[in-house]
């Protein structure tokens, strides 16, 4: 059974977290909008620290980061497992990310999991940028 999460206005590092946390108890998910995800703070900040984490390293050796919206946010939620250990990869196995609402979980909506039903909250700050925004910033065409 998949649990599908809608993440559109959801906190990127609160999702992360709590999809990381269940998922090592062997819960699989489908995360969908997640270029509709949001990452708190002042906009040139973030977008800055994003193209930061990206310019890092070398062309050849790395560490590379990911520009599109599904694989940021599938990065983000690896970064809070043990995915070098046995354990922590089948964890991040039973995690997928979606730009939009893919053809196979269209007409199940009634399924998707709430906020209330994750145990996430919303932000109360107006000043936010969501994940597609800085994914177009870094160049992806997704």
């Amino acid at each position: 059974m998949v649990t599908i999460i809608n993440a559109e206005g959801l906190l990127l590092g609160r999702l992360a977290s709590n999809v990381a946390r269940r998922s090592l108890q062997g819960e699989k998910f489908a995360l969908v909008n997640v270029e509709k995800v949001i990452v708190s703070g002042h906009r040139a900040m973030v977008l800055g620290n994003y193209h930061h984490k990206r310019q890092r390293g070398s062309r050849e050796g790395g560490p590379f980061f990911p520009r599109r919206p599904d694989h940021i946010m599938r990065r983000t939620v690896r970064g809070m497992l043990p995915y070098k250990r046995q354990r922590g990869a089948e964890a991040f196995r039973n995690v997928m990310a979606y730009v939009g609402v893919p053809v196979e979980f269209q007409g199940r909506e009634a399924e998707f999991e709430t906020i209330e039903q994750a145990g996430i909250e919303r932000l109360n700050n107006p000043r936010y940028v969501t994940l597609g925004e800085i994914s177009t910033t870094l160049g992806a065409k997704y």
